[in-house]
């Protein structure tokens, strides 16, 4: 019997999206499609409709302008999409200029993928509902929310380290994850090293000139590299003013990492972390800095960990995905429970 044939589209392929690929490829036969811009799109389009023609089910990793033409061609090709949202692509923050939803016109793309998607799946309640916001309320958003290997990532011996981990180090990512929060909360807490794992850029440099000495900036590491900073670490922080889940954070505090969180409207974290870590307000480097403190003298680093343990397993996700493809295509029969 032929393998269901899965095409994955994406413009990037770390490591949340590799886990989404490695999991689907234990039951189906799936293809990532790399989308590389709207600079590419004239070359990208005819390679596009030709891939989804061959492919029963199409899945979009964040509903930007990819996921548009691939859901557009679906419905042409009379086959099921699936749009995964992540954050950016519902998003709509004018204090920071951030938010594929910010325009208009890509407003208007973005009601359609959401509307015409056979299914949305974002990864938490909170894009659940800035989903809704944006196309009403629908059948077809589901949350599925991200999952984490305990296996994979685990404790280790822990240092009196401050760990913060993102992507490219850019202006819009350090305001939108607070690292200048994190690098300032770091001179009022000269007794721990606050480390921030993170591409370089041309516009991270006046961030790491300014930063004091107990600041140190790693370039962005492959996973296993990663897990041991995340196993030194005793307090993760998470400052974002927005943000879909934060995959990192869940990595952390499976290694036993206290967090310390933003109390912001853009962002799930209450249901994440609940009491197993320390709120502050964003932007506010004092009372991060005191915050940050507490998690250092304190032991919920377990409770943390068990909390991803139970609430976010692996398997839950990819039982979740396996079963909206076959109910996609009819084969309710072949559902897990």
């Amino acid at each position: 019997m032929n393998k269901i044939k899965i095409l994955y589209i994406c413009f990037n392929y770390e490591s949340f999206v590799k886990k989404d690929v490695d999991m689907l490829k234990k039951n189906f036969d799936v293809k990532f499609l790399l989308y590389k811009g709207i600079k590419h799109i004239v070359s990208f389009l005819p390679k596009l409709f030709v891939e989804i023609l061959r492919s029963d089910v199409i899945i979009s990793r964040f509903a930007s302008t990819h996921a548009f033409f691939a859901v557009l061609f679906s419905k042409i090709l009379q086959k099921k999409s699936v749009v995964i949202l992540g954050g950016f692509d519902v998003a709509n923050v004018p204090e920071i200029g951030y938010g594929f939803a910010r325009s208009c016109i890509k407003k208007m793309i973005l009601k359609f993928t959401l509307i015409s998607a056979d299914k949305v799946l974002p990864i938490s309640n909170f894009l659940k509902n800035e989903a809704i916001k944006i196309a009403g309320k629908r059948d077809n958003i589901q949350t599925v929310y991200l999952g984490f290997s305990p296996e994979k990532w685990k404790p280790g011996k822990k240092e009196n380290i401050v760990l913060t981990v993102c992507g490219e180090l850019t202006k819009l990512v350090i305001k939108r994850k607070g690292l200048d929060t994190f690098v300032e909360a770091a001179k009022y807490v000269p007794e721990a090293k606050f480390i921030v794992i993170g591409k370089r850029t041309e516009e991270s440099e006046e961030l790491i000139r300014k930063a004091p000495k107990n600041v140190e900036f790693v370039d962005f590491l492959p996973q296993d590299r990663l897990l041991e900073y995340y196993q030194r670490a005793k307090v993760y922080c998470q400052l974002s003013i927005y943000e879909g889940f934060g995959n990192s954070l869940g990595e952390a505090m499976l290694c036993e990492c206290v967090p310390v969180v933003t109390k912001t409207k853009f962002a799930e974290f209450p249901m994440i972390v609940k009491d197993t870590g320390f709120y502050v307000p964003y932007g506010d480097a004092k009372a991060t800095a005191e915050a940050i403190k507490k998690a250092l003298n304190s032991d919920k680093g377990k409770e943390a960990r068990e909390r991803i343990k139970t609430l976010f397993p692996l398997e839950r996700r990819e039982t979740a995905l396996f079963n909206i493809v076959h109910e996609l295509l009819g084969d309710e029969q072949e559902k897990l429970s």
